[in-house]
């Protein structure tokens, strides 16, 4: 059986009230043909079990997808892309044996242990943050704490120097917005120049971190070039930093909502671990997967997806479905959180999900830790969610400590 090609037109009802729209578009089924707000034609997942097959299927390649949907947009409005391909070459956008390469030589250098030795150094940078929190009045949370925390550790993990992390915070928040493709595409230059010049003078004079560590790093006498790790080095920096941020602030908002958990969390601290998974689940803060196109007609669920369209799976949406989660708006920290995709799943499962699993644990276990009251400091319903299609978090989240 294949639906019509007739679309459903989403609107921006997707991005500011997401929960709602995916439970509207699962009520009509777990695979349909959309147009997301961007003006992208997309057939959407949001169905668990769905997701997880078509995440494993090879019939969605990723390779050269950029490249499709750069000619798709030029066919729209009729302007050729100003998006840095440089940027575009990344782990998300190649299938094996590239991906297979590519990922084999970044996990030599992003290891387990490699990240579980930044826990005290997280610790420290938290608890900078913390005292220079204002002593009166509401603290705007994202602005003081949820953004410079992971931006501070992934430069010092990459061996960017301090004095450019504003620079790649705001680069970054346009490459994830709904800014204008011109915004965007000055973005993803003024960023792509400045890795390429930067991995030159690695190339020549070795520092500490994880960029020169990635230059060394050779398998069997084969190395990433200076392009490949640009595009390695944008997707770790969206990945590490973004993706984060919205798992802080979406997470505290969950606890302060959920008053019961909140105590329950203060109470056993040793929760921490699992009330993450929680706030990965309950807030995805990855909106969408990266897109796919299916190389060959594929039936799921007795659907028949054509050859050659677009295929984008709602994180956030999946995590929410209640053929895989008892109850699923309900925030449970005690929940055995197991199976949701929050990271993605299957090859392109996210490289640096040990990384944002272990900076949310820590920055909200210093602010329980810190405060012995948090609140709200506007009404819940006043709180906004970022223009994304990309990630589901805040735009702002103040609220009041003592």
């Amino acid at each position: 059986m294949s639906l019509p090609a007739e679309r459903l037109l989403l609107d921006n009802d997707f991005m500011h009230d997401p929960h709602t729209a995916a439970a509207a578009l699962r009520e009509k089924g777990p695979v349909l043909p959309v147009v997301l707000p961007t003006g992208l034609p997309v057939w959407l997942v949001t169905g668990h079990e769905q997701a997880r097959t078509l995440l494993m299927d090879a019939r969605l390649s990723s390779h050269g997808v950029y490249d499709r949907l750069e000619r798709l947009r030029e066919l729209s409005d009729g302007k050729p892309s100003t998006f840095s391909s440089d940027l575009a070459r990344h782990l998300l956008n190649v299938d094996p044996p590239d991906h297979t390469r590519l990922r084999k030589l970044v996990n030599k250098a992003f290891t387990p242990r490699t990240i579980a030795g930044l826990r005290p150094r997280i610790v420290q940078i938290a608890d900078e943050l913390i005292a220079e929190f204002r002593t009166e009045g509401p603290v705007e949370l994202l602005e003081a704490y949820a953004y410079p925390l992971p931006i501070r550790v992934i430069c010092e993990l990459l061996g960017i120097p301090a004095d450019d992390r504003e620079s790649f915070s705001t680069w970054s928040s346009v490459l994830v917005s709904a800014a204008s493709p011109e915004e965007i595409g000055r973005a993803s230059a003024s960023m792509a120049q400045y890795l390429t010049e930067l991995l030159e003078r690695k190339k020549n004079a070795p520092t500490d971190g994880l960029l020169s560590a990635l230059l060394e790093i050779s398998e069997d006498g084969d190395r990433l070039t200076v392009s490949e790790l640009v595009a390695m080095t944008f997707v770790l920096l969206i990945g590490g930093y973004e993706t984060t941020v919205s798992l802080i602030g979406s997470g505290l908002l969950a606890l302060l909502r959920n008053p019961d958990q909140l105590a329950a969390l203060r109470a056993d601290p040793g929760l921490l671990p699992d009330a993450v998974e929680e706030c990965l689940r309950y807030e995805t803060p990855n909106n969408l997967s990266s897109p796919r196109y299916t190389t060959a007609p594929v039936d799921i669920d007795g659907v028949t997806i054509p050859a050659g369209e677009f295929v984008m799976v709602s994180l956030l949406g999946v995590n929410r479905d209640g053929s895989q989660f008892d109850d699923p708006d309900r925030f449970d920290i005690t929940r055995s959180a197991g199976g949701h995709l929050g990271f993605g799943h299957g090859i392109h499962f996210c490289v640096g999900a040990p990384l944002g699993r272990l900076e949310g644990e820590v920055a909200l276990g210093r602010l329980l830790a810190s405060y012995s009251r948090i609140e709200l400091a506007v009404p819940a319903g006043k709180l906004k969610w970022r223009a994304s299609t990309a990630m589901h978090g805040l735009e702002s989240l103040p609220v009041l400590l003592d």
